[in-house]
């Protein structure tokens, strides 16, 4: 199983972005999606986790009313929104899949290799 994220960028505060998480070699629905996220400096971050097969989406405080994600099955892909992003947002953002959601990084067995997000003007 393989994961590539991809759509990050650079935004202005208060900005939205659409980062993606293309699943390869098993089926999206067979596992709960995870994103988390580094800052330089600092240690990775858990931000978000859905359940498989419509199950429950659960999110870090940080970003809880401001990001979602969502699926698109046809083509195993899943997408991290980000709304209203503020400069402590900055980050290396990671997908991960696990059987079931975690907020822990070593519950997810498969990663995407990172794509950057930057929230400044």
């Amino acid at each position: 199983v393989q994961l590539q994220a991809s759509g990050g960028g650079l935004v202005q505060p208060g900005g939205s972005l659409r980062l993606s998480c293309v699943v390869s070699g098993s089926s999206l629905d067979y596992y709960a999606i995870g994103w988390f996220r580094q800052a330089p400096g600092k240690e990775r971050e858990w931000v978000l986790c859905d359940s498989s097969r419509g199950g429950t989406t659960y999110y870090a405080d940080a970003v809880e009313g401001r990001f979602t994600i969502s699926r698109d099955g046809a083509k195993n892909t899943a997408y991290l929104e980000m709304h209203v992003l503020q400069p402590e947002d900055t980050a290396m953002y990671y997908c991960a899949a696990a059987i079931p959601c975690s907020k822990w990084p070593s519950d997810y067995k498969y990663w995407g290799q990172g794509t950057l997000v930057t929230v400044s003007s």
